[in-house]
Parts: C-alpha cells; sequence; structure tokens
C-alpha cells in the first residue's frame, strides 16, 4: 500500500504509521541494503561520491569487524538491523598462508562463510589486508606478513610497551619493510597471495572491493622523532616503493577480478595534517575506474591516551590534508578506520560528534573502529549492546542511497538532512522505528518496508529537503 502527499510539505511519523505502511516496498523501490556502487560522480561540494546503476548516489555506513573468524551471524545481523550497510573486514597474510605456498582451507572457509553472511544481511564488504607492525615476527600476533616472508637482516627489535607503534622505527622492522617493497620473489609472492584471495572471494554480492594495504609504512631517513624527516620519508615511500607497490597489487587483483573497488591507503601522517604524495593510478579493468582513497581518521594523542582538545586544529587539518588527493583522481574517499578508544570522556564525545559532522563534507564511505561490546577498548557498543557512551552520533540517521547528487548534507547524533534535485527514483534512508520525516519542495511518495528503512519517491525535476529526526 503507498500513501501519496501532494502537498508541498509531508511529516510522518513512522511509529504510528507502521500499520498503514507494513506492506513491502513496490517492485522498482530498493531492496535492503545499498545497491553495488557501478560508477562515481562528484558532489557540487567537491565530494566524489558512489553512484548505483540506477544512478542513485550510494553512501555506505558501518564498521570494521575486526577479525572475521570472532565475528558472527548475529553480528552481522545485528550491524544491518542498525540500519548500516558496510563492514570492513580485517584479514592477514600470515593465518591464510602460514607456510609458503600453503593456504589455510579452514581460514578461507571462515572468510567465505562471513560474505556469505553478508549477502544474505544486505552487507556490502570491504576486505582490509592488514598489518600491524609488519607482521607477527615482531610481536603483532598474526596480523601482516608471514614470518617466511620476513627478513630482519639480523638487526634487533626491542618492543615498546608503552607504544606499539613506536616498533616501526626499529630497525629490524624498517629492513623487513624495505626487503618487501625490493626483493623481486618478495613482491611476486605477494601478488601471488592477493590474486589468490581476490579468486577466492569473487562473486559474492557483497564484496565491494579491497583496502591494499592497511596503514603503509617503510624506511625512515634519520631521525624518527623529527617531524620533518618523518615527512621527508613519507613523501619518498609514497612516490617511489609504496606507489610501486599499489601498482602491483592493482594489476594483481585484476588479473582475476574486473568488478570490485580496489583502495588505496596513504601513510598514517595524514592523522598529523600531512597530504598525501600518492600519485594518480591506473585501473586496467575495461570501462571506468574503480579505484578508491581510504585515509583514516585518528587523532595521534588521543590515541596515546589523552582526552581530545577541541583547540588543537585536528579536524581542520585533517580535512585539508585528505580532500586534495581524491578529488584531483576523481577517487570516492573511504574512511577505513576511525573512533577514540572511549568516547565516553567530554573531550572524546566531542570528537565523535564533530568526526562524524566532518565526514559529510568529505567522505563518500565510513566504517568505524570497531563494532564490539565493552567498556571503552575502541568498542562501539556497551556490555549491553546498546551504543557506547558517546558514540550516539554514530548511530544516527542518514542516506542509504538518494535519486539524486546532494547540495547539501548534515548529519548529527538525531538528524540527517539532504537537499537534492530529484532524478525520479527511490531515495532509500536508514532510520531506527519513531522516527520523523521531513520532505519539502515537492510532491512525495513515502514507503515503509518494515526493516529499518524509509522509502521515499519525489517526482523528478523536483529540488527537495528531506530530514529524518528520530530525536
Amino acid at each position: 500500500m503507498r500513501l501519496r502527499r501532494t502537498a508541498t510539505a509531508l511529516l510522518v511519523t513512522l511509529s504510528t504509521a507502521l500499520a498503514l505502511l507494513s506492506g513491502a516496498p513496490p517492485a522498482d523501490a530498493a531492496s535492503p541494503g545499498p545497491d553495488f556502487p557501478v560508477a562515481s560522480t562528484t558532489a557540487p561540494d567537491g565530494r566524489v561520491l558512489f553512484t548505483d546503476q540506477a544512478g542513485r548516489v550510494v553512501e555506505p555506513r558501518g564498521f570494521d569487524v575486526d577479525k572475521y573468524d570472532e565475528t558472527t551471524e548475529a553480528d552481522l545481523r545485528a550491524i544491518a538491523d542498525r540500519g548500516f550497510t558496510l563492514i570492513r573486514v580485517a584479514v592477514s597474510w600470515d593465518r591464510l598462508e602460514p607456510a609458503r605456498d600453503h593456504y589455510d582451507a579452514a581460514e578461507l572457509g571462515n572468510l567465505r562463510r562471513l560474505l556469505d553472511w553478508a549477502d544474505r544481511d544486505g552487507l556490502l564488504a570491504v576486505i582490509d589486508f592488514h598489518q600491524d607492525v609488519y607482521g607477527p615476527a615482531f610481536g603483532g600476533g598474526t596480523d601482516g606478513i608471514p614470518p617466511w616472508a620476513t627478513r630482519d637482516d639480523g638487526l634487533p627489535f626491542v618492543p615498546d610497551p608503552t607504544n606499539w607503534f613506536n616498533g616501526y622505527f626499529e630497525p629490524s622492522v624498517q629492513a623487513a619493510f624495505r626487503h618487501l617493497y625490493d626483493d623481486p620473489d618478495l613482491r611476486q609472492r605477494q601478488s601471488e597471495f592477493y590474486t589468490r584471495i581476490a579468486r577466492e572471494l569473487r562473486g559474492h554480492r557483497s564484496l565491494l572491493g579491497y583496502d591494499l594495504f592497511n596503514e603503509p609504512f617503510g624506511p625512515v631517513t634519520g631521525d624518527p622523532t623529527d617531524p620533518a624527516a618523518l615527512a621527508a620519508s613519507s613523501a619518498a615511500l609514497e612516490q617511489g616503493r609504496l606507489a610501486l607497490m599499489y601498482q602491483r597489487l592493482i594489476a594483481a587483483v585484476r588479473s582475476v577480478d574486473r568488478r570490485s573497488w580496489l583502495f588505496v591507503e596513504p601513510t598514517v601522517l595524514v592523522g598529523e595534517g600531512v597530504p598525501t604524495s600518492l600519485p594518480g593510478f591506473a585501473d586496467p579493468r575495461p570501462g571506468a575506474p574503480r579505484l578508491g582513497y581510504a585515509p583514516h581518521f585518528y587523532d595521534t594523542a588521543v590515541e596515546d591516551g589523552a582526552d581530545w582538545n577541541p583547540g588543537d586544529g585536528f579536524i581542520q587539518a585533517y580535512t585539508a590534508a585528505i580532500t586534495a588527493y581524491p578529488r584531483r583522481h576523481g577517487m570516492p574517499l573511504l574512511v577505513g578506520e576511525w573512533g577514540p578508544p572511549n568516547p565516553a570522556t567530554p573531550g572524546n564525545r566531542e570528537l565523535v560528534r564533530r568526526q562524524v559532522a566532518a565526514m559529510a563534507g568529505f567522505a563518500a564511505a565510513w566504517t568505524m573502529w570497531y563494532w564490539c561490546r565493552g567498556d571503552g577498548g575502541y568498542c562501539a557498543l556497551d556490555p549491553a549492546g546498546k551504543p557506547a557512551p558517546g558514540d550516539a552520533p554514530v548511530f544516527g540517521p542518514y542516506a542509504v542511497a538518494l535519486a539524486g547528487l546532494p547540495t547539501v548534507e548534515r548529519w548529527s547524533a538525531d538528524s540527517y538532512t539532504a537537499a537534492f534535485t530529484s532524478t525520479g527514483g527511490w531515495t532509500e534512508l536508514a532510520a531506527p522505528p519513531g522516527a520523523r520525516l521531513t520532505v519539502s519542495g515537492g510532491a512525495a511518495e513515502q514507503v515503509r518496508a518494515g526493516d529499518g528503512r524509509i522509502r521515499v519517491r519525489v517526482a523528478r525535476g523536483a529540488r527537495v529537503t528531506l530530514t529524518v529526526r528520530t530525536g
């Protein structure tokens, strides 16, 4: 059943309209979850946004799910039930190929099963080729490059129990990265690994694509405590060794998968306001390129345990650092990781609010680190499964798909607003029961499908503003 309003404004309180609007959506309305993004387009504010086959703007939002074999079917169902549409799945070369030429069948099966669940739940998934301090040879658990592909030149490694990130500056870790970038046999092995994983996972409806290398790092010339030396080393890495790695890995995935999006990451110095020096990349797939940019959005002081200082300029410096590159190269920007370890403190609560608001101005998609229950420790949920204190803005309403190019978009803890000229298709909004929808500027037809979505269709050519409020 459909309800039509021909006035210039429509206000529907979903909790009271549920009985009238509980039928299935019309055949041409969006199915649960976003359609697969097939292309990109540039919004008036300069953002490069995903678009689906019907030309709608698709804006995935969701969470990192960390270790795929610790994520359950119930976790993915809960993410989808909350209105989210995207997961980022950390995988490790060490766990999938623990011995040279030996792939772990159980690990591959776990990964395929997780994507099967995502297929059923209407989620999109980005596979994150993850590493922390290179790999387990340096105390990184099983996150990263396997010991058999680790060459440290016999140099020392002394872990810093107060700051795990300092491990990147150890001589042995520096050597391991240098060999990974430079040694022909390791280059070949890494490319073969990426090709194998892409072959295993292709064909999943949920597979949005691949984040090609998590938080890349490499040899540092000079004093790593000197910001200028660190920035110069980062630029040299991005212009040289890392750029060549990305070219190889793009070719490796494309040899078996022409559908997926491939995302390149800059070094973590973007969090310090240092723009990337990565070059543009060519996509060998036929048709329009499907390449994206995937920086992380962390404040270093907060990562080190401080409460965020709203006067430190972090949001402004970060936004300035990450904006130009994806717009210059026509790449959608996916914020693959963001969020403070403890959002309950006053400064960090404000940080979450401002990050959500800021991403409305530059991001095509985002995944928060990460989906788990607990007290602090980055968990997005409290022990009872409710949004963690301070994380309410993350769970606010947003557009899964917009039938028009947004000229205005705003997010907050309890509202979402978009202004656009309608293309005549269905706009799909994620919002909890009880949300209120206002449509102004044109005739509208609104449908409730009973799955945490509002679907609204506006006449083609109408300039409208949609607002969803939950507060």
